[in-house]
């Protein structure tokens, strides 16, 4: 979730969320029928009012900003409104408003951004249910969860990979948030929650219209509605959690029918992105089964991006990592190699680039360092971690050199040599205050692997 996860959740709000999560996980059959009247309760909406205002989101389609909600009608307001609606059963969400991002491919993502309205209802609905689907999540599922983060589900690659299953099935889903069969998913989610208002209010979620907005203004319906069966749009805030609980069928199946011993394959899973970790020669046998239960599941493996790696011959990439097999120079042994992937180091370069492009010279230097600073330090933030050194190293170089180059650009120094004198790489971070990258590796127990 972001920001939004910093936010301290109430005493009251903590006390449900413990109650239910308890009797989740002692009773694996129960399945709960008074839920609907905590999500309209006043406290559960403002902290979810809260939690979506931390995420600092866009407008969705009708156009209300939350400045908008704050400065006109308040957010008490809008709160009783939405709990009004909730209470007395007249609440219909707004359609989806589709925008597309683009990708380091040249192809674009489709994400669905519901109205503000909407989204603290999602939330709002996702506080009131997570606890119970979290007490029966597996523990090598690792996406979109409390208390469970990616550096998690890599540590648990590398440890597999250090016990020997160096055998690497690295899956791809086809389109798997437009794929999610809707009777599937509700039948999933009745598992344990038998509150018909819950179910209808998630059904109303799943069939919201998704609209496009043109240039001028002008709005089309382009999918969703009623007739729809597939897909939880990208964006929404209860997507996530319903993505997550709809892949655990697959995690639920391989530890039941105790998979990984039977067939030498650990799972790791965060969210759609799916490694399977096999001993040697495994990998067929696993790769079938995998095949089996997604056909099950009516999802479809994405062929061409689906591949088994032996890791100490290739690499693969997995939540921005690349990850391999190396060999330790002092003492010759092996172990599972953790460093930022070539793309997400590329991506980070380039960004960097933009924001110290020439064009920019015209805005306060102070401007330009400040924004530069933020974007690189949560890059860092991330990929400060395991056996970064060297990409971290030149990161930092790639930072210093755009920025004697903007300067130079800013103070029409010509000749690079001068640059260099004129803006020695020390006063970047002492005058212009350029956040420092560090260089030292970020071990974590990746220290004790070698």
């Amino acid at each position: 979730m972001g920001i939004a996860t910093m936010l301290t959740t109430p005493e009251t709000i903590r006390t449900l969320q413990r109650k239910l999560y308890r009797k989740a996980k002692q009773e694996p059959a129960c399945r709960f029928h008074a839920l609907y009247d905590k999500v309209y309760r006043a406290d559960i909406l403002s902290h979810a009012y809260a939690l979506v205002r931390a995420n600092k989101g866009s407008a969705g389609i009708d156009g209300v900003t939350f400045k908008a909600i704050e400065e006109q009608e308040g957010v008490t307001a809008f709160i009783a409104e939405l709990e009004d609606a909730l209470r007395n059963k007249t609440y219909k969400p707004d359609p989806v408003k589709r925008v597309m991002i683009p990708k380091s491919d040249g192809s674009q993502r489709p994400l669905g951004i519901p109205t503000i309205r909407d989204r603290v209802a999602q939330m709002a609905a996702k506080l009131v249910i997570e606890p119970i689907f979290e007490a029966d999540f597996c523990e090598t599922s690792y996406g979109f969860r409390p208390k469970k983060s990616a550096h998690d589900a890599v540590d648990d690659v590398a440890h597999a990979m250090h016990i020997g299953y160096t055998e690497i099935i690295d899956a791809d889903l086809s389109k798997y948030f437009d794929t999610i069969p809707h009777a599937n998913l509700m039948a999933v989610v009745a598992e344990r929650i038998c509150d018909g208002a819950i179910l209808h209010l998630i059904q109303l979620w799943l069939k919201a219209p998704i609209m496009e907005m043109d240039r001028d203004g002008t709005k089309r319906n382009i999918g969703g509605g009623k007739g729809n069966r597939k897909g939880t749009p990208q964006g929404g805030i209860i997507s996530p959690l319903l993505s997550n609980l709809y892949l655990h069928l697959l995690d639920r199946i391989w530890e039941r029918n105790k998979l990984q011993q039977r067939l030498g394959a650990r799972i790791v899973r965060y969210a759609d992105d799916i490694v399977i970790l096999c001993r040697k020669d495994q990998s067929g046998q696993a790769m079938e089964v995998l095949r089996q239960i997604l056909n099950r599941l009516e999802l479809t493996l994405n062929e061409a991006k689906t591949k088994t790696v032996d890791a100490f011959e290739e690499t693969f990439d997995f939540l921005g990592f690349s990850i391999w097999m190396g060999k330790s120079r002092k003492t010759g042994n092996y172990y599972p190699h953790v460093q930022p992937s070539k793309k997400a180091e590329q991506k980070v370069k380039d960004r960097i680039t933009i924001l110290t492009k020439r064009e920019r010279s015209i805005m306060p230097l102070e401007w330009v360092v400040n924004e530069v600073n933020a974007m690189v330090r949560g890059w860092v933030g991330y990929f400060h971690y395991r056996n970064c050194s060297q990409t971290l190293g030149r990161i930092r170089n790639h930072l210093e050199q755009r920025l004697i180059i903007h300067l130079r650009k800013r103070h029409k120094v010509r000749d690079r040599k001068a640059g260099y004198v004129r803006f020695p790489n020390r006063s970047l971070y002492v005058k212009y205050g350029l956040y420092k990258v560090p260089t030292s590796a970020g071990w974590t127990r990746a220290h004790a692997l070698q």
